[in-house]
């Protein structure tokens, strides 16, 4: 069947997030535990907000090296998606009677969206400084999408995209006794697309993308600046299938470098923007410059009836390759907090794209496509 590869690709992924949300740890069980914890090891009492498994910590008054020790302690907790920390008072003492339900939904100790939020450092630690960009066709994670395209300027018009790829941080540390914090680590991830109308579903393109990346992260406002490989690949079956027209294929192969800066307003929305180089390109009549912005809209309100959070993002980019022509790539959709697997949390969204194709070997080729993906974001 013509579809069964796109489908068992998106099946692989789906069918893990069914079982996953019997493993996400109850709320109540992480105020609980970590109320214990402070008690035993730094001797401090206090009710604790815990919401989606991010833990408020109040830490007026605190030392600097408590207030540390603390939030180091509460990221070893099972569970534990964030610790964000609140200069507020959490309004009232420990009262000894309250259970860890009760104490998970004392509201009087809940923060701000303007308040840090501070992650485990360390080696191999949980978290990224630079949340993931959403709409970003080549920002490495795992996804399968099904794309339409509006026009016959790509290979087929039922396309399968899928991408396998991680933000691996291999060590983080905080500036100093601040809370600004930074890491180091490795970006790398592997994007391909198939021709669902050729009779074996052909592979048309794969591109690998590998990166040595540093972040930092200050209050709401974060930074991500990588030094990268690009190199991009036709499939046999396409190849073969070309072997008697006039089709060129592009030995396409670069290095470069880049940087975005993104700051996080209140009510969910995100802004970002950056630019980049090329270095060691092949062809070498490639142009260097590019430029990137974007803005996101992640819902601070949850649908609690099924755990949905409504996302929706735009990214835009300009090559000067392509006279500085806009590509403009927008999603939708919900991300299922319940369904999570190694931390990661399922996204379905809807897509559009309209520009030059980032498939890199078609890199000259304009094309507009409509689709729907499911994605593994942390």
């Amino acid at each position: 069947m013509v579809y069964l590869r796109f489908t068992a690709v998106l099946g692989v992924m789906l069918i893990p997030a069914s079982f996953a949300h019997a493993t996400v740890q109850d709320d109540a069980y992480i105020a609980g535990y970590a109320v214990g914890v402070l008690k035993h090891s730094v001797k401090l009492e206090m009710p604790l907000l815990v919401k989606d498994g991010v833990i408020t910590l109040p830490v007026a008054g605190m030392e600097t090296a408590d207030r540390a020790k603390a939030v180091q302690l509460l990221w070893e907790i099972p569970g534990v998606n964030a610790v964000k920390t609140t200069e507020t008072t959490s309004g009232q003492p420990m009262d000894k009677t309250l259970n860890a339900a009760q104490v998970s939904g004392n509201e009087t100790a809940s923060a701000s969206a303007s308040e840090p939020t501070i992650l485990a450092t360390g080696l191999l630690p949980k978290g990224h400084l630079f949340k993931p960009l959403l709409a970003d066709t080549r920002w490495a994670h795992f996804s399968a999408a099904y794309r339409n395209y509006q026009s016959n300027n790509f290979d087929g018009r039922d396309i399968a995209s899928v991408s396998f790829g991680e933000t691996i941080p291999f060590y983080r540390s905080n500036f100093g006794q601040s809370t600004v914090q930074w890491e180091t680590g490795l970006q790398a991830g592997v994007f391909s697309d198939f021709n669902l109308g050729a009779s074996s579903s052909d592979l048309l393109n794969t591109d690998f993308i590998a990166s040595v990346y540093s972040s930092m992260r200050a209050g709401q406002f974060s930074a991500f600046g990588r030094l990268y490989h690009q190199s991009s690949h036709l499939g046999d079956e396409f190849l073969l299938r070309k072997v008697n027209t006039k089709f060129e294929r592009v030995n396409l192969s670069y290095e470069g470098v880049d940087l975005k800066l993104s700051y996080e307003l209140p009510y969910g929305i995100r802004l970002y923007g950056g630019g980049g180089g090329l270095f060691h390109k092949e062809p070498t009549a490639l142009k260097v410059w590019s430029a990137q912005y974007g803005i996101e809209f992640r819902s601070p309100w949850r649908m609690d009836f099924a755990s949905l959070r409504p996302i929706v993002a735009a990214d835009i980019k300009h090559y000067d390759e392509n006279n500085w022509s806009t590509d403009i790539s927008a999603r939708a959709g919900v991300e299922f907090e319940n369904l999570t697997v190694l931390g990661r949390k399922l996204q379905v969204l809807a897509e559009y794209y309209n520009g030059y194709t980032p498939s890199g070997q078609f890199y000259k080729d304009k094309v507009e496509y409509i689709g729907v993906g499911a994605h593994y974001h942390f």
